[in-house]
């Protein structure tokens, strides 16, 4: 249990205590900063603590985002403080300066408290939390917005401080602030509305985030096997399970918000499950399409391709610039300047094909056409969304002059996953190009053009090649950014053009996997990223190979083996890869040193 000390004199008719007590906090009072500081000292070193002036007013949730929120190892809001057990020591440390300050001791006497300047109140919490921010401690102060939280000088500032709080309705702010700040047209105007009430609902019986994920992914899998079936019935009732799933996909983040429930668990679970249940559910799709006489597998890997290579875009692109200064440029305040106008921003959100819009489309296809024609229009969606967001990103790229550092490099370099091929290239040569996404671009036009002229093997050992020499300085360019999506596309096209060249029955779906599972692999480096983990170890990228190191492993198999051979080996590659980044992911994303890492924004 987490423990409060509520310092000064209590005040009578408080609810703090039973507000604090409704939070999960063991309550112990205090009379001045030196018994606080005491009373610090007593509680145990894994517990939370959180000092809390007697005379607070606000609004429980005030308190709630404040004091409760696991992301934060410190946090305060006007007259409350707490530390997580990682922050307990500056917590410490910044108490016992302010009791030596204040004159007095931690074993006992009154202090002789410093005189408040005038309009300040004098408060223990306060200048604690004055004390933190002179020391450079990362203190997290939460968007309050409408919400009251104040520490009232005198019984008349009390009386307004508490109509203030009576005038908003905590439980409506709290339930709008369950909701993502952006998101895409479908979820703000179809999904949203009443999903923030199964979110409560899911909240008041005591389910937690995980357990919505879970059943959001249950149920797109469950929408997968209706499509597999290849029947009409099958196909409604998919679509229907795939808009239920996307319902709870968008609960379990509305239920972390509303109850602060975020853990390095869910954080895991809510990085990989919405892929996980779109590509399982291109995969029914195409086993349903197969029932009915038609391949599509093809189409469904095409689609897999194209939208991660889309992710990988948005990644790219925001890991290089994020942190870059003078980063501004006349296309970004043009951008800015058409969100000013309503309704361009809804027009832009929509047609970029966000997760909302693009699995509501889904759904509707599903029920109403053929896999086939569901995957023409996705893939033709999704193009156009990924040309009209990348030649965005392009034209900001070349107008700024933003400077990139070294974390922006190495972010990049780690996207791009070289394997010990291509270092092995940097080692034994001593090119240095000084225009990598040329020498990357090179790269992969030449092996392009050998996998339709019939010399795989050759255009892929090419590739090795430059994809060393395309990372053999850091990655600083205006356009570097393109290098991780660019040999992204490379690698999952050529599983895909061997695959669809072998002719036999199996081998597209056996590349599906293998696709599928490498993919898996780069969404987990991004999110590890995204959480100043840094990349997976680098033992993990020599065990599957690079991506230069299975391009040319796949061009090879298809090379020596014959075409029942090589389905075969696909099927068995894939099983490993997954197997092996399944194991170390899991390991890390529950383990003590993962990050909370939780998507504010929609993904496309």
């Amino acid at each position: 249990m987490s423990t409060a000390i509520v310092t000064g004199q209590p005040v009578p008719g408080s609810s703090l205590e039973n507000d604090l007590r409704s939070l999960g906090f063991d309550v112990r009072a205090a009379a001045d900063a030196s018994e606080a500081e005491s009373l610090l000292a007593a509680v145990p070193a894994d517990r939370r603590v959180a000092l809390v002036d007697a005379r607070f007013v606000g609004h429980l949730h005030a308190l709630r985002l404040g004091l409760t929120d696991p992301r934060f190892p410190l946090a305060a809001v006007p007259g409350a403080v707490t530390a997580q057990p990682a922050a307990r020591q500056a917590l410490t440390r910044a108490l016992a300066r302010e009791t030596s300050a204040a004159g007095g001791t931690a074993h006992g006497g009154a202090p002789a408290r410093a005189k408040p300047s005038v309009g300040d109140v004098d408060s223990v919490a306060d200048r604690v939390i004055t004390a933190l921010d002179a020391d450079d401690s990362a203190v997290h102060r939460p968007e309050l917005g409408s919400l009251v939280a104040a520490v009232p000088e005198d019984p008349q500032a009390r009386n307004e401080v508490r109509q203030a709080v009576a005038a908003v309705d905590d439980e409506a702010v709290r339930l709008k602030s369950a909701v993502k700040s952006r998101d895409g047209f479908f979820t703000t105007f179809f999904i949203s509305p009443y999903s923030r009430y199964i979110a409560r609902w899911c909240a008041r019986r005591g389910l937690t985030p995980n357990q919505v994920t879970t059943a959001s992914l249950l149920t797109a899998l469950i929408a997968a096997g209706c499509a597999a079936t290849g029947t009409r019935a099958g196909f409604v009732a998919a679509g229907v399970l795939l808009i239920a799933s996307f319902v709870l996909d968008c609960t379990d983040g509305q239920l972390a918000r509303y109850a602060l429930k975020y853990s390095t668990l869910g954080a895991w679970l809510d990085a990989t499950f919405d892929r996980a249940k779109e590509y399982a559910y291109y995969a029914g799709l195409a086993l349903g399409a197969a029932r009915g006489g038609d391949d599509v597998w093809a189409l469904a890997l095409g689609a897999m391709i194209l939208q991660t290579c889309r992710h990988v875009v948005d990644f790219s692109f925001n890991e290089a610039n994020h942190d870059a200064t003078a980063n501004t440029s006349p296309t970004a305040a043009l951008s800015d300047k058409l969100d000013s106008v309503g309704w361009t921003v809804w027009l832009r959100r929509m047609i970029v094909l966000p997760i909302g819009e693009r699995w509501a489309m889904i759904a509707v296809l599903t029920a109403l056409t053929t896999p086939r024609i569901t995957f023409y229009v996705l893939l033709v969606g999704c193009a156009f969304a990924a040309t009209y967001t990348t030649a965005g990103r392009v034209l900001r790229s070349v107008t700024r002059k933003a400077r990139r550092t070294d974390r922006a490099a190495q972010a990049l370099a780690d996207l791009a996953d070289n394997g010990p091929l291509a270092a092995l290239v940097v080692r034994l040569t001593r090119l240095r190009p000084t225009a990598p996404l040329l020498v990357a671009l090179a790269g992969v036009a030449v092996l392009t053009v050998n996998l339709f002229v019939g010399w795989p093997v050759l255009g892929a050992a090419v590739y090795a090649v430059t994809s060393g020499w395309a990372l053999s300085r850091p990655l600083k360019g205006a356009l570097d950014w393109l290098i991780p999506p660019l040999f992204r596309a490379a690698e999952y096209g050529t599983v895909l053009v061997l695959a669809s060249d072998a002719g036999m029955n199996g081998a597209l779906p056996a590349a599906f996997g293998l696709v599928a599972a490498v993919a898996y692999h780069h969404y987990d480096t991004v999110y590890r990223i995204r959480g100043n983990a840094g990349a997976p170890p680098a033992w993990l990228v020599r065990a599957i190979g690079g991506q230069e190191g299975r391009t040319v492993l796949v061009t090879v198999l298809a090379a020596v083996l014959t075409a029942s051979q090589f389905k075969v080996a696909l099927t068995v590659l894939a099983v490993v890869v997954a197997l092996v980044v399944l194991i170390e992911s899991i390991r890390f994303w529950v383990s003590a040193g993962a990050p909370a890492v939780h998507d504010e924004g929609e993904p496309a």
